[in-house]
């Protein structure tokens, strides 16, 4: 696991730029985890994430919380889930997600809430907000691919 770095994204177009630059890493089998309450950003950066993996401008990329799970094209099909409102482990089964690990790039908002519903090796995001309106993110690479990608988020003095 590496080390947390905390980074600031004063406005949502910054979240949404800091996400297109993880996206273009991005590949099939990386696993974005984004825990944060209710409005801290994380359906924002994965829209960042889905112009990194080239999901088409056209494409809307919105919260699946009714839907549940979102899958768009693009360079890496990109797997959006939203685990707030599962209630149990029967519901999580139905989302498929253990098909989209090995074919797509998945986030997956509030995983805290089943932090064994996707693989060991993942990027962690935890959004907060802050007292002036911006956001920090809480990076943390578990695993080596986890790790790989919290690396290239890094700053450069770091």
């Amino acid at each position: 696991m590496s080390a947390p770095i905390t980074l600031r994204a004063p406005t949502a177009e910054a979240m949404q730029a800091l996400g297109e630059r993880l996206g273009r890493a991005l590949r099939p089998g990386d696993v974005v985890s984004l825990v944060g309450t209710l409005g801290a950003g994380k359906t924002t950066f994965v829209q960042g994430l889905a112009r990194g993996v080239g999901v088409p401008a056209e494409r809307h990329v919105a919260s699946p919380t009714f839907a549940l799970v979102n899958e768009h094209p693009g360079r890496v099909p990109l797997v959006h889930a939203d685990l707030y409102r599962i209630v149990n482990r029967a519901e999580l089964l139905e989302l498929g997600l253990d098909d989209a690990f090995d074919r797509a790039a998945v986030a997956i908002e509030w995983l805290d809430r089943f932090p064994d519903a996707a693989p060991a090796d993942r990027l962690e995001l935890v959004l907060t907000i802050d007292a002036d309106g911006g956001r920090s993110v809480t990076i943390t690479g578990v695993g080596a691919r986890g790790d790989a990608l919290a690396r290239l988020l890094a700053p450069a003095s770091a």
